[in-house]
This record gives C-alpha cells, structure tokens and sequence, in this order.
C-alpha cells in the first residue's frame, strides 16, 4: 500500500506533491517502480489531493486506486483502503519516497518473517535530520512505541536518537486495530505510527530495522526535491560508471533511471539523457546535448548542443553540431546530419550526408545521397503534410527546394538553386533557375547614374 493523498502544502505548487518529477519521472512512480520488483500479488495506492491528476500521469493496470476523501492522517487513509486488502503481509510505504529501493524493502520483509512479527518497520539515526517520529525502546531494546517529532520533548529527542523511517510490514490482522487509533488533538489527524504503540502494549512481536537513511528520505519542500534529485542523479552515474561508462564530469550529467549505456561510451558535461533512450557502446555524446527516448546503435558520436528526440540513430552515425531532430526519424548507418540541420518524420539512408544549414521533413531518403547546405524539403501545403522521396546515390545542389510530393529518382542531380515540383527521372538533372545575364561596365554606369542625381539635387 502507497500512501500518496497529502496536500504537499510547503512544496507552493498546484501539482500534487507525489506528481512532482525526479529525474524525469514522478516521485511515486519510482516507488511502484521499486514495489513492482517484489511481485505483490495487489498494489493499492491511496490518493485524496489532486487524485484525479495523480490517476491519469500514473496509468497501470496493476494499480487499485482508494480515494481518501478527508485528508485525516496516515492512520486514516491505511484504515479508508483496508477493505481493498486480502489476508496476508502488507506492506505501506509514502508515495513521496522516490529513493527507496527493492533491496532493502526485500530484505525488511525478510527480517520481519524471521522475527515472526505482527509489526515491523525500517529506522535509522541520524542527528541532522528533524521531523521523523522517534523510536522509543526500553531497556531490554524492545520496541515500546513511536513519538512524532513535534510532540516529543527535548528531553526525548536526546535520549531517543533512533528514527521512524515510515516504511512498514504488517500482517492484516494487526489492522483491525487501527480504529483504536485515536485523533491527535493538536493536529486533528490519525497517525498511523500510533498502530506500533497499541501492537507494543499488546505483547506481540514488533521490531523496527535499521536501513540506508538516504533512501527512506522524503520530499516536503523545493529544497527536498532538489537534494533527493542529486542523490539519485549520482547514484545512476555512479551505477553506470560501475559498467564501464566514461563520465568527463559525473556532476553535469543527468541521466533518467530508465536510461541504458553501452561499455566505453563517453559523456561529455552538462548532457541530458531522459526517458528511455538507450545508448549503445563505443559513442560520444559531446557537450549540451539532450536526448530524449531515442535509440543509438554503436560507434554514434553526437555533437556538440544537440537536440534528438524519439528517433534512432544507427551505427557509426554522426549528428551535429547544433542540430535538431525532431521525433520520427531513422539515420542510418555511417550517414552525417551536420550543424543547424533539422529533420523531422524521416528517414534518412546508410552513408548520407546532410552537412549543413538544411531543413529534411516528411522525407524518405536511400543510401549515399548528398544533400547540399540549405536544401529544403517543402512538406507543407498550409494544410496538408507530403513526402519527398529521394533515391539512392543522389546528388542535391546547395539552395535547393524540392516541393512535395516530389521524387528524385536514382542516381539523379538536382543543381544547386533549383526549385524542383516534378519528379527527376532517375539519373537525370534537373536545373530550375533563371538564365544568367551578364551586364557590361555595369558598375561604371551605376556610379554616373549616382554622380548626374547630385548634381541635378544642387
């Protein structure tokens, strides 16, 4: 069970706060991501703010949505979704946690079988933390009970140092008690960790264990969001360094969890790798570059501030500097998209080359095609998209136009200046400009014609 309804209030945002994204993905969709892991046989998630928006961004079937109407506290929304559980082990976590991990809620569910506990959860210490419910134990080390920080006196902070990390085991039956759970008074809310004192008073098993305290970390503020943003952020690149990935400045790279990267491939700083893009071995992916859910085969260098979006890029590919692809695309092999080209819903052959200053829309390119600076496909009518269709070994001249639907046919030249509205048969060319003419003395002339109109002036 995920506890995702709290109002969020500190982060000043009109998004939920679990909607708030890290790394490109909302904080509660990393922990079902973690949960998932474990196979449950029943994810429920307990909304109440923004639900109907948390509904739509988190779309999975293995997902039960519970809505808690009232906003009255952890207790209260464990006890609104109880009817939604079946007999067994239950598992609560906050919807807020995005640095939780499977290995250690694994190994909680472990240590809470092995105790044979009715009850148990996840603490740590740490004494720069504040705002985390203590753990009280007696002097056998027993569990007795948990304190929220804000009620707890000073003289108790000091002495119990221990903290509640908000992430619990329970068999259902202990659940049946959570209407024993009385409102606080100062706060009007019913906290679930006061289901851990009535367990403590009842004689039953309950322990709490120690777990990384980084990855039991919650998100209230900006600041938060920023600082659980950099430990994960780290922990990919670290993660990923570990495999054989070269990062030039590990700390200006940012690379999403559903990222993958091939061996001796190098990142270069300030790059972006969102979604689920997958970067295969031996690239380069140079200085201000962002890719967003592309797929880059091996050897792919891409070049300085670069923007690919939902496209693949084939083996031994170049693209930049300062190009764009725009989603859709397919280059192949060995092709060069060069500087302030941009491309858009094509697909763009082995070994072409598209070097400079062109706009390539709506176009199906074949192999070994050069396509001049400045050529153009005109894909749009103003309110209908077409096709260019470029053959094999074509040859396009700078300053090109070629306006769709059009088809230039294999091996074929279009020279440079040529606005082309029919097909070129192929290995033709194709040449549409106006004659030249050459004036004589024409500058002579111009300078008398200049002198005559100042005189007349005068």
């Amino acid at each position: 069970m995920i506890l995702a309804a709290g109002l969020g209030k500190r982060m000043k945002s009109s998004v939920p706060k679990v909607l708030h994204e890290v790394l490109g993905r909302p904080m509660l969709q990393h922990t079902i991501d973690a949960v998932k892991k474990l196979k449950p046989e029943k994810i429920v998630v307990v909304i109440g703010n923004g639900a109907q928006a948390v509904r739509d961004r988190v779309k999975e079937d293995s997902l039960t949505f519970v809505l808690q109407k009232k906003l009255l506290g952890t207790g209260n929304a464990l006890l609104t979704a109880k009817k939604e559980l079946n007999k067994g082990t239950v598992l609560v976590l906050n919807g807020d946690c995005p640095l939780i991990t499977a290995r250690t809620l694994k190994k909680l569910l472990a240590d809470h079988k092995r105790g044979r506990n009715v009850l148990s959860f996840l603490s740590f210490v740490d004494d720069s933390m504040s705002g985390y419910g203590r753990v009280f134990r007696d002097e056998t080390g027993r569990v007795t009970g948990i304190v929220e920080d804000k009620h707890a006196s000073p003289a108790e902070k000091r002495r119990f140092t221990e903290l509640n990390g908000g992430v619990y085991v329970t068999e259902t039956e202990i659940l049946n008690h959570l209407g024993r759970i009385k409102k606080n008074r100062s706060s009007g809310e019913y906290y679930l960790t006061d289901i851990v004192n009535i367990v403590a008073k009842s004689g039953k098993n309950l322990n709490a264990y120690d777990c990384p305290q980084e990855e039991i970390r919650g998100v209230n503020s900006r600041k938060e969001l920023f600082e659980i943003n950099e430990v994960l952020k780290r922990r990919i690149v670290m993660q990923l360094m570990e495999k054989g990935v070269t990062f030039i400045d590990p700390a200006t790279s940012n690379v999403h969890v559903s990222v993958s990267i091939g061996r001796d491939t190098v990142i270069y700083p300030n790059t972006y790798l969102e979604g689920k893009t997958r970067v295969g071995r031996d690239c380069t992916i140079y200085p201000g570059s962002r890719i967003c859910d592309s797929i880059l085969g091996d050897g792919v260098t891409i070049k300085d501030n670069t923007l690919i979006e939902k496209s693949r890029i084939r083996k031994g590919a170049s693209v930049g500097p300062f190009a764009h692809l725009r989603p859709g695309n397919d280059i192949g092999s060995n092709a060069k998209i060069g500087n302030f080209v941009e491309i858009k819903k094509s697909n763009i052959g082995d070994g072409t080359k598209a070097s400079h200053l062109s706009y390539i829309g709506d176009a199906d390119v074949g192999r070994n095609v050069n396509l001049g600076a400045g050529t153009i496909t005109c894909n749009y009518d103003g309110k209908n998209k077409f096709r260019t269709k470029i053959e094999s070994g074509v040859f396009i001249g700078s300053d090109s136009q070629l306006v769709a639907p059009v088809t230039i046919g294999k091996d074929a030249y279009v020279a440079a200046g040529a606005t082309i509205t029919k097909n070129v048969p192929s290995g033709g060319l194709a040449i549409s400009r106006s004659r030249q003419r050459n004036l004589e003395n024409w500058g002579a002339r111009q300078t008398v014609s200049k002198k005559t109109k100042v005189k007349k002036k005068k």
